[in-house]
């Protein structure tokens, strides 16, 4: 496809929306023709992002104002609990990619629990693809609504679904520990975010009860083909972007950890964003900063029969806006990789 497709960026005032368009603005088949902002109605998005201010683009408008019959593609960064109606909403010929949680889990009692109301859409949610790309690459191709998935569970089902897949570790046994970059919290004003309440320390939250939990456990339990439970605890960090989870595993009966670098070698051979890294080699987050990579790590662990892996993202872009618009470029038959090919920022 060589035309321009006419995108819309919906909550193009937040930290995703803004690295959308960052993005987006490097890809020679997008147009961005709308973007919104409601509280920000009517300003430049360099008003808002001084950083973007050499771009030309429209006016920050509120939803209600777009004329959908011109877009063809919508990147949807609002806040969860707002998307759904958004979406339904929208002509049936337009394809979207949701950056939210509203269309991630399958079971809509399961996001009734987990977030507070009943589902405003359920027959979309019938319809709409869990889009971790890698995973999920020939159903993405195929489908109009994509549910990108949440930087916490990209972190932890990447080293993990292939492992439980191919029978190699205990699916019952998986301790998630992770860490995550301030920016996961979004842009809103929140005490928790203050920097007084963040610098030089750490601490876990939402421990038990953080609503990543089901939607990892949803792509687990497909992999394992039976119901998993998983232990995981979030964890805040002083620095403004990144993911590392720590992932504690049993192995298989007669298998290695050789064999589990193996498997993940093999199953991400190829591909452009997912990389093993050599036996012995720990990926950091300063690694991946500003890419949509995924380094993943294999170790033995002290204690018999036991594993550790270590994988590590970007919580904004293959987190959220790179695995958003790389599931754009499968969707609308484009090379994966386009706008995505930046290496990392580092130091």
């Amino acid at each position: 496809m060589s035309a321009k497709i006419r995108i819309a960026i919906l909550g193009a005032s937040g930290y995703t929306g803004a690295e959308l368009v960052r993005l987006l603005a490097r890809h020679p088949n997008a147009d961005m023709v709308a973007l919104t902002a409601d509280r920000r109605a009517g300003n430049t998005l360099g008003a808002v992002f001084p950083h973007l201010a050499a771009l030309t683009l429209p006016p920050l408008l509120a939803i209600e104002a777009v004329d959908f019959s011109a877009v063809d593609f919508v990147f949807c960064a609002l806040p969860h609990g707002t998307t759904q109606e958004v979406i339904a909403a929208l002509p049936a010929t337009v394809k979207v990619a949701d950056l939210s949680a509203d269309f991630r889990l399958e079971d809509v009692a399961t996001y009734a629990q987990w977030y507070g109301h009943e589902h405003r859409a359920p027959t979309l949610q019938q319809e709409a693809v869990y889009g971790l790309t890698e995973l999920a690459r020939a159903a993405v191709a195929k489908a109009r609504l994509v549910a990108c998935p949440g930087c916490y569970p990209t972190s932890a089902q990447l080293p993990l679904v292939p492992l439980l897949e191919a029978g190699a570790i205990a699916a019952d046994e998986i301790i998630i520990d992770s860490k995550s970059g301030v920016s996961g919290a979004g842009r809103a004003a929140k005490e928790g975010s203050l920097f007084c309440e963040v610098t030089e320390g750490i601490h876990a939250y939402a421990i038990a009860s953080h609503r990543h939990a089901p939607e990892i456990e949803q792509g687990l339990s497909r992999a394992a083909g039976r119901p998993v439970l998983i232990n995981f605890t979030p964890h805040l960090m002083p620095m403004s972007r990144g993911i590392f989870s720590t992932l504690y595993v049993r192995l298989g009966n007669g298998v290695s950890v050789a064999d589990l670098r193996a498997i993940l070698v093999k199953r991400y051979a190829g591909e452009p964003f997912v990389k093993v890294l050599p036996d012995g080699v720990v990926p950091q987050t300063r690694h991946v900063r500003g890419s949509n990579l995924c380094l993943i790590g294999v170790f033995a662990d002290r204690l018999p029969g036991r594993a550790i892996l270590c994988s590590v993202i970007d919580n904004l872009i293959k987190g959220a806006s790179g695995q958003a618009i790389q599931n754009f470029n499968v969707m609308m038959g484009l090379p994966e990789t386009t706008a995505l090919e930046q290496f990392p920022l580092f130091p």
